[in-house]
């Protein structure tokens, strides 16, 4: 599987060291990983690239510091550099008023601007709170769809916030057709079977979403790199986790 990868927020608890980040590094690849995104850099951006290189792992884009971006640009366009990634993301953004949401636009068209000059693109990823729906009856994500570049932007769709925001995620995917540079698959599953339920994230493959549909229009939608990610909800270790999850998506030719 060419194009998947791991958002590596996902081994969070093992990337404390150089060591740490070299060893992890390998176990990723062992487990199927072709790619892996960044939620950040515990130590400088050279060494985590090339520690990267070394496990023949691909950096196919972040999760990093948008504030950097705004007001530092060529700093942070330097270290997407030494990650040599063409995809300079954010992994979140709070927004409490319609004003929030267009600041945001107008601030993320800005970095875009900037990023296509050297050839790169601003990626913005969703949680669940883009769904909440404003005073103008459009959710968050109506208004970034709606505002945001489709030439300087693209979006890190994720399939678990955006079904626990209430919303189709098929239906986004071809909303977004050829607007989604990395998806991040992340299953969703019930944690009792009482009325004291829960959502929780899943290995991919073990919950209820309906992945021949999903990835099937990935497909139609020109997606790039297909980005496995577990936040939490474990009920095995980590890196259990993530092979199964590779294990499971080895049936698509992705």
């Amino acid at each position: 599987m060419k194009n998947l990868g791991l958002q590596i927020y996902t081994c969070r608890d093992f990337m404390h060291t150089e060591e740490d980040i070299r060893d992890t590094f390998r176990r990723v690849a062992a487990s199927g990983y072709t790619c892996i995104q960044t939620a950040g850099c515990e130590v400088p951006y050279e060494v985590y690239g090339r520690l990267a290189k070394e496990a023949g792992l691909k950096i196919v884009g972040t999760h990093d510091n948008f504030q950097m971006m705004v007001e530092d640009f060529e700093t942070s366009l330097k270290n997407h550099e030494l990650l040599e990634t063409d995809l300079m993301g954010v992994g979140g953004y709070r927004y409490d008023s319609i004003q929030d949401v267009e600041d945001f636009i107008e601030k993320a068209n800005a970095v875009g601007e900037k990023c296509v000059k050297y050839g790169k693109k601003f990626t913005y990823h969703n949680h669940n709170h883009e769904f909440y729906r404003w005073e103008n009856g459009k959710t968050t994500m109506d208004m970034l769809a709606e505002g945001l570049n489709p030439e300087t932007t693209s979006f890190v769709l994720d399939t678990y916030w955006v079904q626990a925001g209430g919303a189709d995620v098929v239906a986004w995917i071809e909303k977004l057709a050829g607007r989604i540079d990395i998806i991040h698959l992340k299953d969703m599953r019930i944690t009792k079977p009482g009325f004291d339920r829960q959502q929780a994230i899943t290995e991919v493959g073990a919950g209820n979403m309906d992945w021949d549909r999903i990835i099937e229009a990935c497909v139609k939608a020109g997606v790039k790199y297909y980005v496995v990610e577990q936040d939490n909800g474990y009920r095995y270790n980590c890196f259990d986790s993530i092979r199964r999850s590779a294990k499971y998506l080895e049936k698509y030719d992705i």
